[in-house]
């Protein structure tokens, strides 16, 4: 058992090394940023830049989902080759389109959008959009045979060339948002270009025996409108924001979702580890034991990084961003508590995979959205973007609910509710009770708060959350990566 968590963390170590090392940078280009653009042009670019997520969910047709389930269905290597060519080949015919014909409408397209016209803003997402779903693709080819090294060595690339490219535009050459929106996909294409040529070159291309899609097409295609509504969780918000309320609340919420970072990192490397390995398992009743174990050691990680954020976001604002923007506080915590609920979600979605009926998850993420627009129309009015914030989390919370429903007789998963149950009231009361009777200010507030984090973990190993051999194999883990490290 000890393994898979190991190899769990291992692999999102490795996918998440270079988000870390965009978190540190954006220490520095924050504050760059938002003294350079406006908080109207932050709301612009950065509802943007969640369009192109959306829209490549929609243009790989769940080709990435599907591939990465049905690697592990044949281990001959010219069918995973053929099966790879199938893959990258559809997703480039559709981008490609897609990106000819949003070049050519990209005016109306940014009127609709955005509510304004910009056809060279509209242009330069649409390139996001092609340079992004291609990449993905490439990545998926890494992960599949986790070569973390070089996964490692392209998004760290990315990252710096994507740093340097929109610090150039966006500081020294005062583009604005347009800047900053092609400064994020001309290093994607650099990239792809080079993984492409140098690591993947025996997987890009047309397959050279037929590989039927309909088995791709079958489990891929469902999770499409799935995706598309948990990716319109973390969209409606903003554009909610943006053409009901003001620019300037669009531009505060996606600055705290900016600040969520650490987060969202984490989140993000479990997203793209997790299923490699949730689906390596072949034995059902090994399966259910890795899904709730790799559950529990989810929630505590996250619930501390969450707590975090409820203590001290209101220090981790002024210190990385503009005093125009200290009002992204509001919405911090919930959005940090937001994004952890989905790395759950990401669990049952594993099961409903690993029985290969994607089509369940549809009417969990439906629920979400109907759920998340409801209470954004409610709560906003009233609270702004802590209403938004608070709507993502009731959102996620709906959803986990319907997706178990849909899913417990597929897999059976013992949960450790137990110490579920404990961690959730220890890490919630520590850390809602601390923020309601500490200093919101100053020095005094932030050690008191600081110690009141400290001592969560304390609490935990004292309630038996995390037991004292657990706690030793972690060590020997952290202490085998560091000497490896070299």
């Amino acid at each position: 058992m000890e393994g898979y968590l190991k190899r769990l963390a291992a692999s999102g170590l490795a996918y998440q090394s270079a988000s870390l090392l965009s978190g540190f940078l954006a220490l520095f280009t924050l504050p760059l940023y938002t003294r350079h653009i406006s908080r109207a042009g932050f709301g612009y670019a950065e509802t943007l830049l969640t369009l192109v997520i959306l829209t490549s969910i929609v243009l790989r047709f769940g080709m990435g989902e599907a591939f990465v389930r049905m690697w592990f269905d044949d281990e001959h290597p010219d069918r995973r080759r053929h099966l790879a060519r199938t893959t990258t080949s559809f997703v480039l015919v559709t981008t490609t389109c897609a990106l000819l014909a949003g070049v050519l409408l990209a005016g109306p397209l940014s009127r609709l959008i955005l509510g304004r016209r910009d056809a060279t803003l509209m242009a330069f997402g649409v390139f996001g959009i092609w340079a992004f779903t291609n990449l993905e693709v490439a990545y998926a080819l890494l992960r599949v045979e986790e070569r973390r090294r070089a996964y490692f060595v392209a998004s760290s690339v990315n990252v710096l060339l994507t740093v340097a490219l929109t610090v150039v535009l966006v500081v020294i050459l005062g583009t604005g948002a347009r800047g900053y929106v092609m400064g994020n996909y001309a290093a994607s294409a650099i990239v792809l270009v080079g993984l492409w040529v140098f690591a993947v070159r025996e997987h890009v291309g047309l397959p050279q025996a037929r590989v039927a899609l309909g088995p791709l097409v079958r489990f891929g295609a469902p999770t499409v409108p799935a995706d598309a509504a948990v990716f319109l969780l973390n969209v409606v918000d903003r554009a909610y924001l943006l053409r009901v309320a003001t620019p300037s609340a669009a531009g505060l919420y996606s600055v705290a979702i900016k600040l969520a970072t650490v987060v969202i990192v984490l989140v993000r490397g479990f997203q793209l580890a997790w299923p490699p390995l949730a689906y390596s398992v072949a034995d059902d009743a090994e399966a259910g034991r890795v899904y709730a174990r790799v559950t529990s050691a989810y929630v505590v990680f996250t619930g501390l990084l969450v707590a975090g954020f409820v203590l001290l976001g209101r220090w981790v604002v002024r210190l990385l961003a503009a005093p125009s923007f200290f009002g992204a506080h509001r919405a911090l915590p919930w959005l940090a508590l937001g994004w952890a609920l989905y790395g759950l979600y990401l669990v049952l979605v594993s099961i409903a995979g690993r029985r290969k009926a994607t089509i369940r998850t549809l009417p969990a993420a439906a629920l979400g959205v109907v759920v998340n627009v409801g209470v954004l129309v409610w709560l906003v009015p009233t609270l702004g973007i802590r209403g938004a914030g608070i709507s993502l989390c009731v959102a996620y919370v709906a959803m986990l609910v319907a997706l178990h429903l849909l899913t417990r007789g597929m897999l059976r998963v013992p949960f450790e509710r137990g110490r579920l149950a404990k961690a959730v009231v220890i890490i919630g009361g520590m850390a809602l009770g601390g923020d309601a009777l500490l200093a919101t200010n100053g020095l005094p507030g932030l050690l008191t708060r600081a110690i009141v984090l400290a001592a969560i973990p304390a609490v935990l190993i004292a309630a038996r959350v995390a037991t004292p051999a657990e706690l030793r194999h972690l060590r020997a883990f952290v202490l085998a990566r560091r000497d490896a490290r070299p």
